[in-house]
Parts: C-alpha cells; sequence; structure tokens
C-alpha cells in the first residue's frame, strides 16, 4: 500500500526547490532558449495552433531535412501558454519550472515510499530536489521537456502499481491510464516511452517477486508443459504484451511523425558518431562513465560538452578504458545482487536500476546516434535512480551500529553542499556571457564554447573582444567552419572588409566537396551553407561583383534545393540588378518552402512595387500581417501605400497600421512623420502638428518633418509660427532650397522684410545659379522695393532661363507696364499701394523627402538592418500664402484691369467695371476649386 505524502513533506520539498533555485527568475533567455523560445514562431497567436503538431521542439517543420526531429508539441505548448501570459519576459517562463521541479519531487518522493521506509524515500527526495546537476534542466528553460516528461512518466508509473487486483487479476483503468499517460510523457519529450520499461521491470521482479532463477525455472517448465500454465503468469503476461504494444504502436507513430528520417549531426556535434570502429565504441562507452561520475560528483558542470570537450578514445590501450571496466563492473555487480535475491533490498536496487539505465538508454548513444556527446539535462530522470541507490546506501549504513550519528552527519553536510551548489549554478544561467564564461573554467578545448563567448559580446555590440574570443575558437579547432564564419561577420561589423572576405574564403575552402551520387546535406550542417551567403552579402557591395556574388547564391541552392535563405538573398541581388521578375520568380520558389514565412510575402511585396504593382504588393503586405500582425515593416510600408494611394477610403486603416508601428518601434520618427502627413490629408492640422513635433523630438533636424510642419503653419493661416521652425531646418540644412523658397516668401509677404527674403534668394543662387524659382522671386523683391529697372533686368535674365515659362513672360509685361505708365505721368513708378495687386513669387512645395542616408530599399528576413521605402508625395506648386501660381496670376490679371480704367469715358469704365467684375467672380470660382481640391 502506497503510503500518502504528508501536506509538511510537500512543503519542505517546494521550500527547499524555491530555496535552491528562486534567483531563476532573475535569468534571462540562454543558450537553447534563444533557439526554442525567442526565435519559435509556434509560441505567437498568430501561429495557428496545429503548427505545434507539424514542427519540432525549435519550430522548424518535421517534414524539412534541417529539423531536429524532436516532435515536444505539449512542452511547446505550455510555452505558448508562457507567451499568452507574459510574451517574452523570462520570469514566467523560469518560475513555471521551478513549479514543476517541485512537482516532480513530490511525485519521487510518492515513488520512493514504495520502495524505501518513511525517512529514507523523504532523504532520497531532498537529494534529488537539491542536487545541483538538475540545474540545466530547471534554470534552463528549454529544460521544461525533462520536467514535464517526467511528471507523466511517474504519474503513468504510479497508475501502474495500481493495475494489480487483490486476486491478482489485471484491473483495467489505471492500465488504460498508464497507456494514455505514457503518450502524454512520450509528446513533452521522447523519453517518456521508456517508462513502459519500468513497468514492466516492476511488474517482473517487484509486483511478481521473480528472480532471474526463478524465471529462468518457470520458462522451462511451461515449455516442457509441466503443471500447466500459472494464472498469476498468465495475469503478467497478458499485462506485458498490452506494454508492449503500446510501445510498439508508439514508436510507429513516432517515426511516421519524423518520416522516417534521422536528424542531420555533424562530427562537431558528435565527433564520435562519426567515427571509425573501435573509436566510436570505445568512446560511447566511456561516455557512460562520464555521466555517472557528474551524478556522483558534480562539481564541474558544463553547459555544452560538444566538438573537443571529451577527446575521443582511439585505442584500446586507453586508460580511459579502465573507468568504462569500472563501471561496467559496478553496473554488473548490482544488477547481479538485485537480479537473484527476493528480499526488499534486491528489489529496492532493481528498480534503482531500472530507473537509472532505461531513461538514459535513448541519450546514450549506443544505439543511435545523437547531436550531443554528454547533456547534463538528460540525466535528470535517471538521476532518480542514483537517489534512490544514495538513500538506500544511506539507510544501510545508518542501521549499522556505531555509523547512524556520521551518517546522518555526512548526508546532511552532502545536501547543504548540493543546495548551495545548486544556487550558485543558477546565477551561471544569468546570460549567456555568464553562461558560457563559466563552461570555460571548465572546459577550454570546446571551439562552440569560444564561439559562444564571442557571440554573447556581439550581442553586446563588443566586436573586438567578439573577435578574440572567435580567433581562439579557429586555434582550438582549425576545422571549425562556424568558427572561421564568425570571424568573417565580424570582421564585417569592425568595416574590415578585406579580412572578412579571407575569412569566409577560408570557411568555403573546409566545405565538404561535392561527391556525385552521395547526398550532400548527409555531409554537412545546414547553417554552413550561410558560408556562401555571407560572402556573397558581403562582396555585392562592389557593383563589380554582382555577378560574382549571384554565382555564390546559386551554388548554395544547387547543394541544397530547399536552402530558404539563398532564395531570400538572392532576389534582394536581383532587386539590386534591376530584375524584379527573376526577384519575383526566386521569392515565389522560396514560398513554396515555407508559405508561413511573413518576411518572405513582405519581399514579395517590395518586388510589386519594384514592379508597378501596388494593389498585388498590398495584397502580399496583408499575407505577410496575417501571419504576423505585428511585422513591423509590414506594418509601415503597408501603410505607407495605402497613403500613397490617395484614397480617402484607405486612410483610416493606414492611420492604424502607422499607429501599431509606432507601437511596435516607439522610437522611430519616420512612423510618426508619417501619421502627421496623413492627419495632414485629412486636413487635422492639430493632429498633424502634434506628430510632426513628436517625429522632430526623436530626430532633432528631421528635415522633411520641419519642412512640412513650416508648410502646415503656412496653409493654416499661421505663417510666422512657421518661421522658427523654417530656421530650425535651415541651421541643420542650411541649403535646403524649399524651405529658404518658403522663408523668403513669408519674410517678403507677411514680415514685409525685404532684406532678409533677398539674402535667402540669393542664398540658393549661390549654389544653384539656375534655380528658376529662386532667381524670378528676386526678381519679385525687386518689384516690392520699386526698383522697378532691377525687376526688368531680372525678369529678363529669368526669361532666358526659362522661355516657355508664361507666367515670367507675363509678369515683365506688367513691370514694364508700370515702368511705361510712370514714365508717360512724368512721376517716378508707383511703389503699389493697397489698392494694387503686387507681383508675388512661387513658395515652397510639400515635400515628404528624407536623408539622403536613409533611403534604402526596403528589405527583410535577411538578418540586416534596412532603410524602408519612403512616402514620396506630389502635390501642386504654392506661393508663400498657400495659395496655387495660378490663383496668383489671376489676381495679377484682375489688378491690371483695375489699372485700365484711369482716363476712359464713363461707358468705358463701366465695360471695363463689368469685365473685372467676371474677372473676379472667375478668380474666386478657381479659388474654390482649388482649395477643395
Amino acid at each position: 500500500m502506497m503510503a500518502i505524502v504528508s501536506w509538511k513533506e510537500i512543503g519542505l520539498l517546494t521550500g527547499l526547490v524555491v530555496g535552491c533555485y528562486w534567483n531563476s527568475l532573475l535569468c534571462g533567455f540562454v543558450f537553447d532558449d534563444v533557439s526554442a523560445i525567442l526565435d519559435n514562431k509556434d509560441l505567437r497567436p498568430s501561429t495557428p495552433i496545429q503548427n505545434l503538431f507539424l514542427n519540432d521542439f525549435w519550430g522548424t517543420p518535421m517534414s524539412e531535412e534541417r529539423s531536429h526531429k524532436s516532435y515536444r508539441p505539449l512542452t511547446v505548448l505550455t510555452f505558448r501558454l508562457n507567451y499568452l501570459l507574459s510574451e517574452l519576459q523570462p520570469a514566467s517562463y523560469h518560475l513555471l519550472n521551478v513549479l514543476l521541479h517541485a512537482g516532480v519531487c513530490v511525485l519521487f518522493l510518492r515513488l520512493c515510499r514504495l520502495l524505501l521506509d518513511h525517512t529514507t524515500s523523504l532523504v532520497a527526495a531532498l537529494l534529488f530536489a537539491v542536487h545541483p546537476v538538475h540545474t540545466e534542466a530547471v534554470t534552463g528553460v528549454v529544460g521544461r521537456a525533462e520536467l514535464l516528461s517526467s511528471i507523466f512518466l511517474l504519474a503513468a508509473f504510479l497508475a501502474y502499481t495500481k493495475s494489480k487486483g487483490s486476486d491478482d487479476s489485471v484491473v483495467w483503468s489505471p492500465m488504460v491510464l498508464t497507456v494514455f499517460l505514457v503518450a502524454i510523457a512520450t509528446l513533452c519529450k521522447e523519453q517518456g516511452i521508456t517508462v513502459i520499461g519500468i513497468c514492466c521491470v516492476y511488474e517482473v521482479f517487484v509486483a511478481q517477486g521473480f528472480t532471474l532463477p526463478m524465471l529462468a525455472e518457470t520458462v522451462v517448465q511451461v515449455v516442457r508443459g509441466k503443471d500447466g500454465f500459472p494464472y498469476t503468469l498468465l495475469q503478467t503476461l497478458l499485462k506485458l504484451v498490452v506494454l508492449v504494444i503500446s510501445t510498439l504502436l508508439l514508436v510507429i507513430v513516432r517515426v511516421q511523425v519524423i518520416q522516417s528520417q534521422l536528424p542531420v549531426f555533424t562530427r562537431f556535434d558528435n565527433p564520435a558518431a562519426v567515427s571509425d570502429t573501435p573509436t566510436r565504441q570505445l568512446t560511447f562507452n566511456y561516455l557512460l562513465p562520464v555521466n555517472g561520475w557528474l551524478l556522483l560528483n558534480p562539481s564541474e558542470l558544463c553547459c555544452d560538452w560538444t566538438m573537443g570537450t571529451i577527446p575521443l578514445v582511439e585505442s584500446a590501450l586507453d586508460p580511459r578504458n579502465l573507468a568504462t571496466l569500472a563501471f561496467y563492473t559496478l553496473l554488473g555487480l548490482l544488477a547481479y545482487h538485485s537480479l537473484r535475491h527476493t528480499h526488499t533490498s534486491a528489489k529496492t536496487v532493481v528498480m534503482a536500476l531500472s530507473l537509472m539505465v532505461l531513461p538514459f538508454v535513448p541519450a546514450s548513444n549506443l544505439f543511435f546516434p545523437v547531436g550531443f556527446v554528454v547533456a547534463e539535462r538528460v540525466l535528470y530522470v535517471p538521476s532518480m535512480g542514483f537517489c534512490v541507490l544514495v538513500a538506500h546506501g544511506f539507510r544501510s549504513l545508518s542501521l549499522r551500529w556505531g555509523l547512524k550519528r556520521i551518517s546522518w552527519f555526512f548526508m546532511v553536510l552532502l545536501l547543504l553542499m548540493h543546495a548551495v551548489k545548486t544556487f550558485n549554478r543558477s546565477w551561471d544561467w544569468e546570460s549567456e556571457y555568464t553562461l558560457f564564461t563559466s563552461a570555460l573554467k571548465v572546459n577550454r578545448n570546446n571551439a562552440k564554447l569560444w564561439n559562444n563567448v564571442g557571440h554573447a559580446l556581439e550581442n553586446q555590440n563588443n566586436y573586438e573582444r567578439a573577435l578574440q574570443y572567435f580567433l581562439q575558437a579557429t586555434r582550438v579547432q582549425p576545422d571549425d567552419i562556424g568558427a572561421h564564419m564568425n570571424v568573417g561577420r565580424t570582421y564585417k561589423n569592425l568595416n574590415r572588409s578585406k579580412e572578412a572576405e579571407e575569412a569566409y574564403l577560408v570557411a568555403k575552402s573546409l566545405m565538404p566537396q561535392v561527391i556525385p551520387g552521395k547526398k550532400y546535406a548527409t555531409r554537412v550542417a545546414p547553417n554552413h551553407l550561410n558560408v556562401y551567403i555571407n560572402l556573397a552579402n558581403l562582396i555585392r557591395a562592389s557593383d563589380s561583383r554582382l555577378e560574382e556574388a549571384d554565382q555564390l547564391y546559386r551554388q548554395a541552392i544547387s547543394m541544397r534545393p530547399d536552402f530558404k535563405q539563398a532564395y531570400i538573398s538572392r532576389g534582394e541581388l536581383l532587386l539590386k540588378m534591376n530584375k524584379p521578375s527573376e526577384a519575383k520568380d526566386a521569392y515565389l520558389r522560396a514560398l513554396e518552402l515555407d508559405r508561413t514565412n511573413a518576411d518572405l510575402w513582405y519581399n514579395l511585396a517590395i518586388v510589386n512595387i519594384e514592379m508597378k504593382e501596388p494593389s498585388e504588393a498590398l495584397r502580399n503586405f496583408n499575407r505577410a500581417l496575417e501571419l504576423n500582425p505585428r511585422h513591423k515593416l509590414s506594418l509601415f510600408n503597408s501603410a505607407l501605400l495605402m497613403q500613397e494611394s490617395g484614397e480617402a477610403k484607405l486612410r483610416p486603416e493606414a492611420n492604424r497600421r502607422f499607429l501599431a508601428y509606432v507601437k511596435e518601434e516607439p522610437d522611430d520618427a519616420n512612423g510618426y512623420f508619417n501619421l502627421g502627413m496623413l492627419a495632414m490629408d485629412a486636413n487635422e492640422n492639430e493632429e498633424a502638428e502634434r506628430w510632426m513635433r513628436r517625429a522632430i523630438s526623436l530626430q532633432p533636424g528631421f528635415r522633411s518633418a520641419l519642412f512640412n510642419l513650416a508648410l502646415l503653419f503656412s496653409q493654416w493661416g499661421r505663417e510666422l509660427a512657421a518661421l522658427p521652425v523654417l530656421d530650425e531646418l535651415l541651421r541643420h540644412h542650411p541649403e535646403h532650397v524649399k524651405g529658404l523658397i518658403l522663408k523668403g516668401d513669408i519674410l517678403m509677404n507677411h514680415r514685409k522684410d525685404t532684406r532678409g527674403a533677398r539674402a535667402c534668394f540669393q542664398r540658393i543662387l549661390r549654389t544653384d545659379p539656375g534655380n528658376v524659382q529662386a532667381k524670378h522671386n528676386l526678381c519679385v523683391v525687386h518689384f516690392e522695393e520699386r526698383d522697378l529697372a532691377g525687376a526688368e533686368r531680372c525678369l529678363e535674365e529669368t526669361l532666358a532661363m526659362a522661355p516657355h515659362e508664361e507666367y515670367v513672360r507675363r509678369h515683365l509685361r506688367i513691370v514694364r507696364g508700370k515702368m511705361a505708365a510712370a514714365s508717360a505721368a512724368g512721376r517716378p513708378p508707383p511703389a503699389g499701394g493697397a489698392d494694387e495687386r503686387r507681383l508675388r513669387g512661387h513658395g515652397g512645395e510639400e515635400e515628404e523627402e528624407e536623408e539622403e542616408d536613409e533611403e534604402q530599399p526596403a528589405k527583410a528576413g535577411t538578418g540586416d538592418g534596412a532603410g524602408r521605402e519612403k512616402n514620396l508625395r506630389k502635390s501642386s506648386p504654392a506661393n508663400g500664402s498657400g495659395r496655387p501660381a495660378q490663383v496668383q496670376q489671376a489676381r495679377l490679371d484682375a489688378g491690371q484691369a483695375e489699372k485700365r480704367t484711369k482716363n476712359k469715358s464713363p461707358k468705358e469704365i463701366k465695360d471695363i467695371e463689368e469685365k473685372r467684375e467676371a474677372a473676379l467672380k472667375r478668380l474666386e470660382e478657381i479659388e474654390r476649386i482649388l482649395s477643395s481640391d
């Protein structure tokens, strides 16, 4: 009868777990967490839930060759629940891991009560709770697969222990529950299926009390037909058959899920796996005592044991083989003791051995290779058997005369030391830098660790220090392709292109050569093919080497036709080569491989824009947003496309998308600027001013925002408020032509400051002598200063510059008319009083240009930060008063009609007045139409 675990014991175990692991809540996402959490799109609510059952643990479709084939959809589902609660805040992920570990400890205590007495079982559970080797499984978020699988593994075993009735009959409800829990455990992590083996061992050697001699004798008797088939044995066989059939079904389903393909691992992941006989066998067998030593003495723990951490055992004379021999001898003695006796101690030992050995078999490399040499987290379940053995040994010593106190002293000391070690070890997982530097203290022969410290420094933009670690990685492992790629990338970040190219070429030279008839992908890590992408991305910066870069992309595609990133990068290059139709074909090919990639749909939309297909571009932007509603570049550029369309019905949605964009990128001035432009389109002046000022506050000197804010004030009737904005614009951009024209117009027409206006127009002409607009407005200054001769000369020069501009010719006639009238009257030319219509200059026009260094073609999904497509607004020329030039010319014509009324008869004057009224009505109609437009 299984003893019940008391609430005090639950509280003790939970308190101890929290005490050892509370600092894990302060840790971030490190190492494998980055791929499983940060980069895994299956966590996002926008990803269909069924994708969890189609993809591997890292979010890669199981059908793809590069898939890791680790199928753990229920574990990923818990990550997704964490994401719903706190998105990518790591504390909630770590908290759930700690609580799950506490739950495992409680269930393990219940299991121990089946094998050990009350006190000894508690000792085993306490030792399990604080063992330092569990730190990776508990503090590393990806270790949740171990925790969840262990919970259901223990639950399945405990359910199975209730499947025996009082008359040795089978109780089927616990059996059904066992099979169900085994399936759940397997969907959390593959090793969950091994609990069936543990149940079989329990059934034969504990529940039925067989020993090996007894089992052999029973089998012989049954074969000989003596005494028939015992009822108890029939019941046992029936249960075992159910368990075995269940195992086979789960295995068949698992094989179907991975599509009968094993994952691709390279010699860098597991060097022994690609070694010849006997090196492979000797090394894999030596790894067993290495794992055993980690359980026995967890003083030197390391997050990564791949590559050169454990040198290969290449000879039978290697002294490390003695450790292998000692391990097998000890294991054999324990098995011999437990399988030949029926007493309680033997049953305890056989169950402890089954808990140690069977869950470890899938990770042992003995039957099939795995992607690691040693991984501390896979020792989580095997350590249960180890803790049972230690507790059982402690009990045996404490029962001996005189050893009770000393055994308790050492046990308490062991628990305290383990607890302190676990607590300190959790701090190592605070960041990637702390984790990998702590690993280097244990192992300096692993190039991957040097690389990972370099990556951590690279993420801090400390490229100089990162380069030193990457170079050390190439010295530790000269044939490590990834290390040379890291060196190349860092040189590129340091703007040392020549050294970067040399490093990439070294990495490329280390790639396995293509052998006809032999599958290339089985001999190279998929990410190593990025050397072609990185090298091509580097050399395509030179326009003379674009074809060379394209050849590299095509070479990568020829090696792996499913290499999605190669199609993406090639599409970008083809756009740069002005081959949009070919770029479109590249993106469509990539979409055949992955239609759930929002970046691909975005890039295709950019191609549509290049091909003048705005409606198709908008559809593809929308597809990207369906897959990822927070895809920032799609939000921005689709809103920009809607804005440029000029359709009023699209304006609210464009506004919503820009608002969503600035929520994602609150420090990007471009988002607020375009919100301001939308508000200007809708004549929402106050809103436009607010957004423009927000953009300027984030990016002082933002040229387009400053000019359009000034233009907004000018069109709003607040011309004087525009002057300080224009002064700020011209402080940052002294030669801004449209700003100078607008400022000159306001100074001339609203401040009556012809000197200031003249300075503005002359500044333009110093840098651009052929600027007709500035030259014409300078003529207007002459006119306003009553310098008709100067105005005439200026207009003649302007007309020579632009002989087809009718308004210049008309204004010249007006000036000459005034000069003739003044000469005929024998008086100075009129100053142009309040009753006269003045010659007006052309003002600035609304613009939405950006700084040249910010105008790069918009791209995404390449790993490089790229600029965005800018909205190029087109609007009619406007003068300083905000009225179109045509209106000013109409006003001028009306003024001339007024001047022609002098020295005429009453009838003639009446006719002229009627004509003038008609002209003014025509002027008002033009102004009304233009204003509404």
